[in-house]
């Protein structure tokens, strides 16, 4: 490795990073990633900062969707927001790959990066669906609805047309404890928003006096719906794995 690419970790800096590396004719196995999520150091590599650079970034997502088309181009991005190690370098290789051999190597379901991307995609698309289904919302004294989550990969890019679409009535922000960012939907549009959440005493004097009650309500309804004799606790979990079980108010779970 002679070059490492530090940079903000975001999809369109890492865009910015292909740019980079494309125009200084750098090799893809001579080059290395590290940003502020995933800080990474060398003895033997040369550190380079690449900036974000919006511009730049789109000149590289129109290429890769006019050479692999929408669909190619979303398998890219999902399997970015997997977060997994080395993510950088598998979909570097992959879009050398694409501009070496052309857009058919996407569906080359036999080429080893091809598959892991593949596999990365699968898991983050459930992630988003299972997202979708288990956000739950409490009220604040603001009015404005306010769901935590963890979700194993970074997908609340992915969750937030489908809220905005099925709450479009309602101002909501959905936080993710894990990246310490979240969604805040104003009734017009979805912006990202930055804040340290502490669920300490204080937190629960933000949500308005009816919000217990209600919450209530919702768990003795499920508790009556709940036929114990028909339980079958491996199926559950299989369908509600326990990490979620924390923000699920009809679990217990705490805000």
């Amino acid at each position: 490795m002679s070059v490492v690419i530090q940079y903000d970790g975001t999809f369109n800096g890492f865009l910015s990073a292909v740019f980079y590396i494309f125009k200084n004719n750098l090799s893809n196995t001579d080059v290395g990633f590290s940003s502020s999520m995933k800080p990474k150091t060398s003895l033997f590599g040369t550190a380079i900062t690449v900036s974000c650079e919006l511009e730049k970034a789109q000149r590289v997502w129109r290429y890769l969707k006019r050479v692999v088309k929408s669909s190619g181009a979303s398998l890219i991005y999902k399997s970015f927001l997997s977060e997994a190690d080395n993510i950088e370098n598998l979909l570097l290789a992959i879009i050398y790959a694409i501009h070496k051999d052309g857009g058919a190597i996407i569906y080359n379901y036999g080429d080893a990066q091809i598959s892991l991307m593949r596999k990365l995609v699968k898991s983050v698309n459930r992630e988003k669906h299972r997202m979708e289904a288990f956000v739950r919302f409490k009220l604040t004294k603001d009015q404005i609805y306010f769901s935590r989550v963890a979700p194993d990969f970074n997908v609340l890019p992915l969750i937030a047309n489908h809220f905005k679409k099925r709450y479009a009535d309602q101002k909501w922000i959905i936080y993710d404890d894990c990246r310490k960012y979240g969604l805040y939907y104003d009734l017009n549009s979805v912006e990202v928003i930055e804040f340290e959440f502490k669920n300490d005493k204080n937190s629960s004097s933000a949500f308005t006096e009816d919000e217990a009650f209600f919450q209530q309500l919702w768990v003795n309804y499920f508790e009556s719906t709940n036929i114990k004799s028909r339980i079958n606790t491996m199926l559950h979990i299989r369908h509600v794995p326990k990490r979620y079980w924390k923000y699920l108010i009809e679990k217990g779970g705490e805000m």
